[in-house]
């Protein structure tokens, strides 16, 4: 009986956990039919590459600006408040890009969903958080990233195939129904209530100061990833290469399947085992991006991607959250994903420059030593502050 209970409570597929999954995936695959489709959209409207950066990198900022607050809302009015809104925010946000014809209207909606997106995510890794049971953070975080994969699998494709065979505006309907569907199932939904510290409130709390070492790593690998959700398309089309609708679907497979592994290694092993062997993966897929020459060249860039990012971010994200006080995880959550954005938005609009300047291939040079500076402060950090102590499943403790 003792046996039975204790298996009770290390169950990772719950119900509430399947319906925040299923509520991920939905978000995330209006989120992907986005991605490579606004950069061609601004295109259309007649923005150039520095336009592109800053239309992609000001949704970021906008996330990023939200997410200190929606982290602190997590603890004091509830995980469902700041999702549901958010979501909301989301959705209408998306939708009327269906309408828009001005480039001054894109920025400013771009604003506005930045913040539905910084809310709505920051939100669900909490409540995925909530459910997951410590022994197994790593595991569960990594099968929680797979609803967000799997949406990335085919949110990109569809979103290049219906802009080809319909319309930009059918495009962006589909993505806002598609949050819909993550709103209806977010609603039946139990949310657990936040942990309330009684410790006093810092008048400036933006952050959680257990999460900075991982959100640092971070940062630098999405610098990366703004590159190629800015400029990607562009560049393929450019060449004249084929395939960038499979680039993304072979990225999002590759994540699929090492997400679950790289999870249960790091609970065993902890960052380590999983860090520096990601990133250089990682560094290899900026490379082969940077002399780009075919679409075979292309496939191999989004299968060493997919493995390197889908081995770091669970990792990095189960690192940030473990090692956080209980009623903190949400301002961890919002830390680690604050970081995300930072880089991406900082990667877009960095790249949007460089490309003006002197062509799309460098952008994936500056990206690989983007990588390799989060490759070296990994290593002067982990030797430089020396841990102290692991639980049995290889996890840091404070």
């Amino acid at each position: 009986m003792k046996n039975q209970n204790v298996l009770q409570k290390d169950k990772i597929w719950t119900r509430d956990f399947i319906f925040v999954c299923l509520s991920n995936f939905f978000i995330f695959a209006g989120f992907q039919m986005t991605l490579p489709t606004l950069p061609l959209f601004v295109n259309e409207l007649g923005g150039k590459d520095e336009m592109i950066g800053m239309i992609v990198g000001i949704f970021t900022f906008s996330a990023l600006i939200i997410r200190p607050w929606a982290g602190h809302v997590l603890e004091t009015l509830g995980r469902r408040f700041v999702y549901l809104i958010g979501l909301v925010v989301f959705i209408v946000s998306v939708g009327a890009y269906s309408f828009t014809s001005s480039i001054v209207l894109l920025f400013l909606l771009r604003v506005v969903q930045g913040l539905g997106w910084g809310m709505s995510t920051t939100a669900v890794g909490t409540i995925a958080t909530d459910l997951i049971p410590p022994k197994r953070r790593g595991e569960g975080m990594g099968f929680f990233g797979l609803a967000g994969t799997l949406a990335m699998a085919f949110g990109p494709a569809l979103g290049l195939m219906l802009v080809a065979k319909a319309s930009f505006s059918v495009t962006f309907a589909i993505a806002a129904i598609c949050g819909l569907s993550s709103l209806v199932i977010a609603s039946l939904i139990h949310y657990r209530p936040g942990e309330k510290s009684h410790a006093p409130q810092r008048k400036w709390d933006l952050y959680e100061k257990t999460a900075l070492v991982p959100a640092l790593l971070l940062f630098f690998i999405t610098m990366a990833f703004g590159g190629i959700t800015s400029f990607l398309p562009l560049y393929a089309e450019q060449l004249n290469i084929g395939g960038i609708g499979w680039y993304f679907t072979v990225f999002a497979i590759s994540l699929m399947v090492v997400r679950p592994f790289s999870g249960k290694l790091y609970d065993r092993a902890g960052h380590k085992a999983v860090f520096l062997p990601g990133t250089f993966l990682i560094l290899i897929a900026m490379i082969d991006l940077a002399f780009l020459a075919n679409e075979w060249m292309l496939l191999a860039a989004a299968l060493f991607f997919g493995v390197g990012f889908g081995s770091v971010q669970p990792a990095l994200q189960a690192w940030a959250i473990q090692q956080a006080p209980k009623n903190r995880r949400g301002m961890a959550n919002a830390t680690f994903f604050s970081s995300f954005d930072l880089g991406v938005g900082t990667g877009a609009m960095v790249f949007g420059v460089i490309a003006s300047w002197a062509g799309y291939s460098e952008i994936y040079i500056a990206s690989a030593v983007s990588v390799t500076i989060s490759m070296l402060l990994y290593v002067f950090i982990t030797k430089m502050v020396p841990e102290r102590g692991r639980t049995r499943q290889g996890q840091l403790t404070r």
